[in-house]
C-alpha cells in the first residue's frame, strides 16, 4: 500500500508546484478529476493530447496516476435527469444519458492511453428515494434491468481496454451499501471490470460498516478513498445523519473529515483490506469543511503514513 491524493483539492493551484509539494509530504499517487467541471477534462485530454504533458509533469514530481475520476458524468447514466443534473449537462433525459455514456467510454480510452488501471465514479440513480420501500416495496428492484442495460455496455468497453471501473457507493446512488453492492455484482454476471471505490465516509453516511464492506467485497475493491466521517452527536439529535443544506453547514449531524479526525477505525479497515489482498493506493479525499486544503492534506499524510501495510504477509516466520 502507498499513499495517494485525489488531486481535486489542489485544482486551484499551479500544477507543477502543487505536485512537488504533495510529493514532499510522502504522497506517491494522484487521482485526477477528468469529469465535467474537473481540472483535466477527459475529452480535452484525449483530443488535444494533453494527457502526455500532464503525465510527464506528474512523473517529473516522482508521482504516478492511480485513477481518473468521472463522478459527475457517471451520474447521468441512470439519473436523475431533471434539473438536479443540469449543472453537469443540460438537455433531455435521452441527451443526458447519451452524454454520460459517451463520456464514460472516453474515460476508459483515456485510462488506457495513460496506463491508468482504474476509473472511479458514480452510476447515478433514477430516484434516490427508491431505497425506502413505500409506496412501492419493489421500487428498487424495478431499476435493476435499466442498470444492467446501461452499464453492461459501458463495462464491455472498459473490458476491451483492460480498465476497471470502481463505483463509489453513496446514499444517492443505485448502489449504496454492502447488500446492493453484492446484488450489483450478481446482476452484472460478475463482470470483471465492475468493482468498487471504497469510500468509508460515504458508507458510514448510509449506516454501513466499511470494514464489513471490505470483508465481503474485498476482491472487488479496485480503489480506496481515505475520507473520514464524524457523527456529531449534539447536531445529530436534531438533523440526523442526512441533513439538508450545504456540506459546509456547521450544524450537520454528520460531516466529512480527513483521516484520523472522524469515527472510521482506520487500523481495522486497513488490516481487512490487507487480508483481502488489496495493495493499491490509499487515496486521501479531503472534503473536510473544518480546515483548509493543504492543511488537511498534510495532516492526513502524517496520520495515515505509519498505518499503511507496505509488505504483504508472506507466511509464518515464528
Amino acid at each position: 500500500m502507498d499513499l495517494g491524493l485525489y488531486f481535486a483539492v489542489c485544482n486551484h493551484l499551479e500544477l507543477e508546484p502543487a505536485l512537488d509539494n504533495i510529493a514532499s509530504l510522502g504522497y506517491k499517487f494522484v487521482e485526477l478529476s477528468t469529469h465535467t467541471g474537473g481540472r483535466f477534462d477527459v475529452a480535452d485530454m484525449l483530443n488535444n493530447g494533453d494527457w502526455r504533458e500532464t503525465r510527464s509533469s506528474i512523473a517529473s514530481a516522482g508521482l504516478s496516476v492511480s485513477a481518473i475520476n468521472m463522478s459527475a458524468d457517471g451520474q447521468l447514466v441512470l439519473g436523475p435527469h431533471n434539473q438536479d443534473t443540469d449543472g453537469i449537462y443540460k438537455g433531455s433525459a435521452e441527451e443526458k444519458i447519451r452524454y454520460g455514456t459517451e463520456r464514460m467510454m472516453l474515460a476508459a480510452e483515456l485510462a488506457s492511453e495513460m496506463d491508468v488501471p482504474v476509473v472511479t465514479g458514480f452510476t447515478g440513480c433514477e430516484d434516490y428515494s427508491r431505497w425506502f420501500p413505500w409506496p412501492d416495496p419493489e421500487a428498487w428492484e424495478r431499476m435493476e434491468p435499466v442498470f444492467v442495460e446501461r452499464w453492461d455496455s459501458i463495462l464491455n468497453r472498459f473490458d476491451e481496454l483492460g480498465i476497471k471501473f470502481g463505483m463509489e457507493c453513496h446514499p444517492r446512488q443505485i448502489v449504496y451499501n454492502t447488500e446492493t453492492a453484492l446484488r450489483s455484482v450478481d446482476l452484472l454476471g460478475g463482470h470483471r471490470s465492475w468493482g468498487f471505490n471504497l469510500d468509508p465516509a460515504n458508507l458510514m453516511l448510509a449506516g454501513v460498516d466499511p470494514v464489513v464492506f471490505a470483508s465481503e467485497l474485498g476482491s472487488r475493491v479496485f480503489n480506496v478513498h481515505a475520507k473520514d466521517g464524524e457523527l456529531v452527536a449534539h447536531n445529530a439529535r436534531r438533523s440526523g445523519l442526512l441533513a439538508n443544506g450545504r456540506w459546509d453547514r456547521p450544524d450537520r449531524g454528520f460531516r466529512f473529515r480527513i483521516p484520523g479526525w472522524g469515527n472510521v477505525h482506520w487500523r481495522a479497515l486497513i488490516t481487512e483490506l490487507a487480508i483481502q489482498g488489496y495493495q493499491g493506493p490509499i487515496t486521501v479525499e479531503h472534503e473536510d469543511a473544518t480546515m483548509g486544503p493543504m492543511d488537511g492534506v498534510e495532516k492526513a499524510a502524517l496520520y495515515l503514513t505509519p498505518l499503511l501495510i507496505r509488505e504483504p504477509f508472506g507466511g509464518r516466520w515464528w
